[in-house]
């Protein structure tokens, strides 16, 4: 069987199921929530329309700040639909049945991560278009700068789109590593949602560990799309490196996390 006709069996087999898009209709609706409540503080907070004195934020870079809450908030659920895309094949005991239709298991693999570069195309298109939506709805609405005319703005959006891609793929290399799925997706839960935040706030008040924590993915993927709502916080550790740099980090971690996962787990035997 050739890379082809194993990519188009993966992609029916992702696409006939309810999971990505079940996946994609949370992932808008969770980032339409998060960047509206914020572009209306911070916007209201831009125009001084805040009451009891508040302090005022820029204008400047505000637009950005928003747009990203796609990736800088949103990047688990691609992340968690690369880890579905693997771990459901081995709770559900299909991958039994690939691997007699397709015996070559690197095909298989790399079927998934073709088929997994497109799921991350289309979470990232969701993601952008819910907080650009919707972000640039509420500035115009206070007048102040969309930055939509920007071509550095549209450059940050398709950084996102890179970003998605890379967190589906790595989603793929914890799925092949981490067979249980329940595990998987705990492990991948706990840490986004509460060791790397946790690790990146000490970062904030302890100086030396900012050189190790911008190499985290959840900071190599920020310094990737180049804005992030935690590193505008005041106080809050932004990371140092270029954007570009920021991309070969989070590609390492896909990288490394897929060739693990198929010398480690991914050729061994399936019940």
């Amino acid at each position: 069987m050739s890379l082809t006709t194993a990519t188009r069996s993966e992609t029916t087999k992702q696409f006939t199921t309810a999971m990505w898009w079940v996946l994609a209709i949370v992932l808008a609706v969770y980032i339409a929530f998060t960047a509206g409540v914020l572009a209306f503080v911070f916007a209201a907070s831009s125009s001084g329309s805040l009451p009891g004195g508040a302090p005022t934020l820029p204008e400047d870079g505000l637009a950005p700040v928003l747009y990203s809450t796609a990736s800088s908030v949103g990047y688990v659920f691609p992340l968690l639909i690369g880890t579905l895309m693997v771990t459901s094949e081995f709770r559900h005991k299909t991958l039994t049945s690939t691997f007699l239709a397709t015996p070559r298991r690197g095909l298989v693999l790399s079927a998934k991560i073709v088929v997994g570069i497109v799921m991350g195309v289309v979470f990232g298109i969701v993601g952008i278009v819910a907080a650009v939506g919707v972000s640039a709805g509420i500035l115009a609405g206070f007048g102040l700068d969309t930055a939509l005319g920007d071509a550095e703005t549209w450059a940050l959006l398709g950084r996102m789109l890179v970003a998605s891609v890379l967190w589906v793929l790595i989603g793929i290399g914890v799925g092949a590593l981490v067979r249980n799925q329940v595990g998987a997706i705990v492990g991948v839960l706990v840490f986004t949602q509460f060791l790397e935040p946790v690790g990146r706030a000490a970062a904030s008040f302890v100086e030396d560990l900012g050189p190790v924590v911008q190499y985290l993915p959840g900071a190599a993927s920020d310094a990737l799309v180049g804005a992030s709502v935690f590193t505008s916080m005041p106080g809050a550790s932004a990371g140092e490196l270029e954007w570009w740099v920021g991309g070969l980090v989070l590609l390492g971690y896909a990288l490394v996390l897929v060739v693990l996962g198929n010398v480690v787990s991914w050729r061994r035997d399936v019940s």
